[in-house]
């Protein structure tokens, strides 16, 4: 990250795109806390802090009269909580680059910080909007971006803005170097052996992380909806479960493609099946090549937990992404909880661990686990992405 701050007013594009409740009070404040090191060393070096965030999908769930929410999208309800956690009082603007956010930011003090309102609110954000990006750029003398949740899209805050700004005068904040310094412990030489544990709905979402991990994985371990898709290419029965019959053939290349490569993808020997999507489903075990009709997948079974639990033991690498089961049911989360619980103990055991994507980072959470991985990256789009090798936007344009 950059030196030589003081006396500099820097905008820092933050990820604090955190669950709210229906009160408007944080459930989660992970990624708040995961941004603070960068906004206290710009701090420490004597500039100004201009943050700014998206939150949520504002232009998407408008008002009945075509308004935007306000009160439902708005930043400020994270000024209480954010002026705790730095000590500091938080000077909030009702825009992003309106008058009042550019008064507040020419007011701006050494040692000041200022919350923009929510990007999402100009309808240029989302496109990238080059004039947009340009008034962004006019508040500040200096650009860190540090979101890495949102690396993965070229909006105006996260990429285009830096265009604005000359080399020496934008970097990414700490929270971005840590996110790529991880990332990169999976794709550049790995310690062997490494294991993936894929799960999630469907397997379109994963193909191209899937196809990259055949390139750097020893095992692919599955779960999830996506389970029952590979099921049905190996021509088991699945039931009612999900099967994403496009992709079946996919499925199959896959697999055909694992075993030339000689990368064993693991799918759950049993399953936990019920008659309903519901936690108050009648539940029974059953071999996961043979649901039968009426009865869907909605977890892994004891028998498929013990096997995963010995590979993933055994790595030295793991990375996880996506949850084992419907694990927000409590009768069909052990397989989820139980894989946590591994992840964590291969931690213990020397390995290098890595969880990414939304469910499975509240899985670990949930699980009570989450110090004892080696690192939780708070962005699931991007993380997933960046492994499949793709080029982020949002670190593009700044380095």
């Amino acid at each position: 990250m950059l030196n030589n701050l003081a006396g500099k007013k820097v905008l820092i594009r933050v990820d604090f795109n955190v669950p709210l409740d229906k009160d408007q009070n944080i459930t989660d404040d992970t990624r708040i806390q995961k941004a603070l090191p960068t906004i206290k060393e710009v701090l420490r070096q004597g500039a100004s802090v201009i943050l700014m965030s998206h939150l949520g999908r504002p232009l998407k769930k408008l008002n009945d009269d075509g308004s935007i929410n306000v009160k439902k999208f708005s930043l400020r309800a994270l000024v209480p909580h954010l002026s705790a956690l730095l000590d500091n009082k938080v000077i909030f603007a009702a825009d992003t680059v309106g008058q009042e956010a550019f008064d507040h930011a020419h007011q701006l003090q050494p040692g000041q910080i200022l919350l923009l309102e929510n990007t999402r609110f100009e309808k240029g954000e989302k496109k990238g909007d080059i004039e947009l990006a340009a008034k962004m750029a006019k508040l500040a003398d200096v650009y860190i971006n540090d979101a890495f949740g949102a690396a993965h899209r070229a909006h105006a805050s996260t990429a285009t803005v830096a265009s604005q700004f000359e080399p020496e005068s934008k970097s990414l904040g700490f929270l971005m170097e840590t996110e790529i310094a991880n990332a990169n412990k999976l794709v550049n030489s790995p310690a062997r052996p490494f294991t993936a544990i894929l799960g999630g709905a469907k397997v379109s979402d994963k193909i191209q992380l899937i196809e990259r991990l055949l390139d750097v994985c020893d095992y692919i371990l599955i779960g999830g909806g996506m389970t029952y898709t590979f099921i049905k290419a190996k021509f088991g029965t699945t039931g009612n479960s999900l099967v994403e019959e496009d992709y079946v053939g996919l499925a199959k290349d896959l697999l055909a493609k694992a075993e030339e490569q000689n990368v064993k993808i693991l799918l759950p020997e049993d399953t936990i099946i019920a008659d309903s999507f519901s936690n108050d489903a009648a539940k029974k075990t059953c071999p996961s090549m043979s649901i039968p009709e009426g009865w869907m997948g909605l977890d892994i079974g004891p028998e498929a937990m013990d096997t995963y639990k010995k590979v993933i033991l055994g790595s030295k690498t793991v990375l996880w992404n996506g949850p084992l089961g419907v694990f927000e049911f409590e009768n069909f989360s052990k397989g989820t909880f139980g894989v946590a619980q591994s992840v964590a103990d291969a931690t213990a055991k020397g390995a290098f661990t890595l969880i990414g994507g939304g469910d499975s980072v509240s899985a670990i959470n949930k699980s009570g686990l989450a110090d004892q991985v080696s690192f939780i990256s708070t962005g699931g789009g991007a993380m997933l992405e960046y492994l499949e090798g793709k080029k982020l936007p949002g670190i593009a344009a700044v380095i």
